[in-house]
């Protein structure tokens, strides 16, 4: 937190915001707030002047209008899943939290065009679900997406598990509506695949985490639903194994590999211990495990043949004759199915309970993977005596989340924070040398927004502060997340946050 108390907004000011969204738009309630104010791990915690839930986008409107004339800040929120405190007020005092929540109308369904027109407050799943009952498939998928809100996903430009196939959110969206830091809407909700008039203005919402204005509605791009879908969880030797096995599955599959994670036994043994009515998928333990999945939306054929589910089993036994494949099951209906992703997507839950960690979402290139991985055990294993390095993640798209356990014995996150602060420079210098990114899909927000700085190029740097102050003049959207207008300005340093 800042060292001073930034002064609040006067009481003058919360009346005409309480004017403008009514008592059901004001949050007043201390444990309601404090949701707004804290992130999902209970990590960062918040102090926002107001907390309001407009139901409309005139009202957004009008809020961020009287903040933008009265200089005060604007947390956008969604479902507050985030995980880089994008969505948290980190002033102490002279922010509020404006929540998309009460804005979860799905607003039309064309499934002849494929497309769906949203509120920014609806939650992924409720999308997920409605394309589902139009016999339509909508391809994010995350652990959260029963809580997290599209608009989030939006300003984050959310990943998961299907990005390998369909591409990241970025990819869904045609069209927004965004009212901008001054309170104009720019209404941008065009279902266009083909629109070269110019800057693509949505760009630069998407993924912009609140700081260039506040997105409320969106076109999504819509497809169809699969019909025949294989799930398979496989053992392999190492990664670089793991890497020959997707290679090969997407031209067995004519390139239907829909996912493809890659999952570490410590991780594993973590779900198995704190989530429950969860199981080992086989029978014996490996270092290295593969969910896999390919789909398609041809039906499945009657004689069962030439179906997803013998085409895989076929290529796994490939693979396990050339040594490749350990060890592999196979889903055998969609419970088995489910059961399979609910151990991958419980990472995160189960973390929650166990020893002090700290997790990295980083990204390299694909067939750089098994040579990342090797190194940067080999260098934080030798700078951390005893830690327990466990990468997994999104394989398919270069995506890791590279999670290291504290070593035994460490039981307080206060204990383990400095050799946070020395994995940081670490894990964030081997992804400079291996030219990725030290955000594959979680973002920048407060926590990463001095590694940002340490990064990115003084060019791109730059071009980002134009941005900001071109859109954002008075720089009340988000401030301290991103990117700093002022290079001098006093940030928190949520470096080691983690």
């Amino acid at each position: 937190m800042p060292d001073t108390l930034i002064a609040p907004p006067s009481t003058a000011f919360l009346e005409k915001l309480r004017a403008i969204v009514g008592e059901r738009g004001m949050v007043e309630d201390p444990q309601a707030r404090a949701f707004h104010e804290t992130d999902w791990r209970g990590y960062v915690l918040g102090r926002a002047a107001a907390v309001v839930k407009p139901g409309t986008t005139e009202e957004v409107a009008a809020v961020v209008a009287l903040c933008n004339e009265h200089g005060v800040k604007i947390v956008p929120q969604g479902g507050v899943t985030g995980l880089v405190a994008a969505g948290i007020p980190v002033r102490d005092g002279d922010e509020i939290v404006l929540s998309l929540a009460r804005m979860n109308r799905i607003l039309d369904v064309n499934p002849t065009a494929y497309t769906m027109t949203v509120e920014a407050g609806v939650v992924l799943q409720t999308i997920q679900e409605t394309a589902a009952a139009h016999d339509r498939y909508f391809p994010i998928s995350l652990g959260a997406q029963g809580s997290c809100m599209i608009g989030g996903n939006l300003s984050t430009n959310a990943g998961g598990a299907t990005v390998l196939h369909y591409g990241n959110t970025r990819s869904m969206v045609l069209g927004l509506e965004v009212v901008l830091p001054d309170g104009r809407i720019w209404d941008g909700l065009r279902a266009l695949k083909k629109d070269n008039t110019g800057y693509d203005l949505k760009d630069l919402f998407v993924g912009a985490e609140g700081t260039l204005g506040v997105i409320t509605k969106a076109v999504l791009k819509i497809f169809p639903r699969p019909k025949d879908v294989a799930t398979a969880w496989l053992a392999v030797p190492e990664p670089q194994a793991a890497l020959e096995v997707l290679a090969g599955a997407r031209i067995a599959s004519d390139d239907s590999v829909t996912s493809c994670e890659l999952i570490h036994e410590l991780g594993l043994d973590g779900i198995l211990r704190h989530i429950p009515g969860t199981q080992r998928p086989l029978q014996e333990r490996h270092t290295w495990q593969v969910l896999m999945e390919w789909s398609s939306t041809r039906p499945i054929p009657p004689d069962g043949e030439s179906g997803m589910r013998p085409r895989l089993e076929a290529y796994l036994a490939e693979c396990m004759e050339k040594g490749l494949v350990l060890d592999a099951v196979i889903a055998q209906n969609e419970a088995q199915a489910r059961a399979f992703w609910h151990l991958r997507e419980s990472h995160a839950e189960a973390g929650r309970h166990d020893d002090p960690a700290c997790s990295f979402d980083i990204s390299v290139a694909v067939e750089k993977i098994p040579g990342f991985i090797e190194a940067c055990n080999a260098a934080t294993v030798a700078a951390v005596p005893g830690l327990r390095p466990r990468p997994m993640g999104h394989m398919g798209d270069g995506n890791l989340h590279y999670t290291f356990s504290a070593p035994q014995g460490v039981k307080a996150r206060a204990e383990f924070a400095p050799s946070v602060k020395v994995l940081d420079r670490i894990v964030h210098d081997m992804v400079a040398e291996f030219d990725g990114s030290i955000s594959a899909e979680h973002g920048i927000g407060s926590a990463k927004l001095l590694e940002l700085e340490r990064y990115r190029s003084a060019t791109e740097l730059d071009v980002m502060r134009a941005i900001k102050k071109a859109l954002d003049p008075k720089g009340i959207m988000n401030p301290g997340k991103v990117i700093r207008v002022d290079p001098d300005e006093t940030v928190r340093d949520a470096t080691g946050m983690r």
